[in-house]
């Protein structure tokens, strides 16, 4: 952390950090406020199908609008998309306040909502493709890929928990929902001034495809096909992505296992202010987990291949929700929580690095969105698999089970699939370390 952190010559990689964390401080407020006003009020029931239609009508959009994002990240300088990007979720995030205000979660209240989330896909794609521009390749890449995002991680949680203490304070009124939602608007107008800060070519890409608007959105599907093939012809970056989406589908299924727990059966289910501080409890128990895998994976990473770790990741995950998880005890799945977030950050540094190393610059914009789409895809086939399978109260041994099998299995296979070879293709030079070519062009 140091390195990246204090190191010389990285100030365009610290700009890009501190517009992550500006922004995911707000995410974390914002759908903690979400959570708080349709899931955890009194006058609400959460019922396996409601909780579940929640996280599908805030992940979905993401997938759609996904494929968008990756040809344009590939066409806009992605520092003046961060720049706007930030400001038109801030007006989004401004309307759903004012739904919030009026006292309405009708239409328009999920409509604001989802487009707030939906503009996130082009933020968080941009930065992951943007990264390899502010660091060295190699070494560096990995630490900045263990930084970055888990830092950006932890300020969402952080965000969260604000949230949460100010609602608990203030109650879960109307008021204290609107109020933290312009708060978390003027956090993203923050984040979009400081990626004015970074150089209008710095986050790439090298060369910005230059074609007509029409062309642009006729190629919208060809250009999620061609980042798709570009990872399928790339075993070395293919196989992280299938791991992970049954990484994610297995994650999601323990997330609305554990939130209607925390609602239903740990707590008196009126008691909405102790089911949500038990629920970001073990939310940020989870965090602590993430951080400390994020250390972790660089150190791994010095000894043997990251094709290694991702299996000893997933594997440790399904023991990890065998021993912990079973006895639907709070003080276990606490335990739980934590391992699962250590293993679940370990598997997503790797594969986000194993990513950039695969695939060209050319590509890596619509390469990491159809990431992104896999990423959310599999969290809304766990929402729907959730709703189907669950009780009220959370507690299904059955789903338990088929949680478990399937990290174990998922670990077993990139095991046994794993490359015993290098990597042959590493990240090409980026533009700061080739200043020369850089001018020529």
């Amino acid at each position: 952390m140091r390195a990246v952190l204090l190191g010389p010559g990285l100030r365009r990689f610290r700009l890009l950090l501190a517009v992550r964390l500006v922004g995911q401080f707000g995410d974390g407020a914002f759908q903690a406020a979400l959570a708080t006003y349709v899931v955890f009020s009194p006058q609400n029931a959460a019922t396996p199908a409601k909780v579940a239609e929640a996280f599908a009508v805030l992940l979905l959009p993401f997938t759609v609008v996904g494929p968008f994002a990756g040809v344009f990240l590939d066409r806009w300088r992605r520092r003046q998309m961060l720049v706007w990007a930030n400001v038109v979720r801030a007006g989004f995030v401004l309307g759903v306040a004012a739904c919030a205000a009026a006292g309405s979660t009708g239409f328009l209240f999920y409509l604001a909502a989802l487009a707030g989330f939906s503009v996130n896909r082009f933020i968080l794609a941009g930065l992951s493709a943007g990264l390899p521009h502010t660091v060295k390749p190699g070494e560096q890449l990995v630490i900045a890929n263990a930084v970055s995002p888990t830092l950006g991680t932890l300020a969402t949680t952080v965000g969260a928990g604000v949230s949460v203490v100010v609602h608990a304070v203030a109650g879960h009124g109307s008021g204290s929902v609107s109020g933290v939602l312009v708060c978390t608007a003027g956090l993203y107008v923050l984040s979009g001034l400081l990626a004015l800060t970074i150089s209008r070519d710095g986050l790439g890409p090298a060369e910005p495809a230059r074609t007509q608007w029409r062309t642009a959105l006729v190629s919208v599907a060809r250009g999620v096909v061609s980042g798709a093939r570009n990872v399928i012809a790339r075993p070395a970056a293919g196989r992280p992505l299938a791991a992970i989406a049954v990484s994610r589908f297995c994650y999601g299924a323990v997330t609305i296992m554990t939130l209607l727990l925390f609602r239903n059966d740990f707590n008196d289910p009126r008691d909405t202010n102790a089911g949500l501080a038990g629920f970001a409890f073990a939310v940020g128990v989870s965090g602590v987990g993430f951080g400390l895998g994020a250390v972790a994976t660089p150190f791994v990473a010095r000894r043997f291949s990251l094709h290694r770790w991702i299996p000893l990741c997933l594997l440790g995950a399904g023991v990890a929700e065998l021993v912990f998880g079973a006895p639907f005890r709070e003080p276990l799945l606490l335990v739980g929580a934590f391992l699962l977030g250590f293993f679940s950050q370990g598997q997503k540094v790797s594969t986000d690095t194993l990513v950039q190393r695969n695939v060209d610059d050319a590509f890596r914009g619509r390469v990491f969105v159809f990431y992104d789409m896999l990423y959310n895809g599999s969290f809304v086939l766990a929402a729907a698999f959730a709703a189907a399978t669950l009780p009220v109260d959370g507690k299904s041994f059955t789903v338990l089970g088929v949680v478990s099998g399937a990290y174990l299995l998922a670990g077993a296979w990139y095991a046994l699939r794993s490359p015993r070879e290098p990597d042959p293709r590493p990240l090409p030079p980026t533009p700061a370390e080739e200043p020369t070519t850089r001018a020529v062009r």
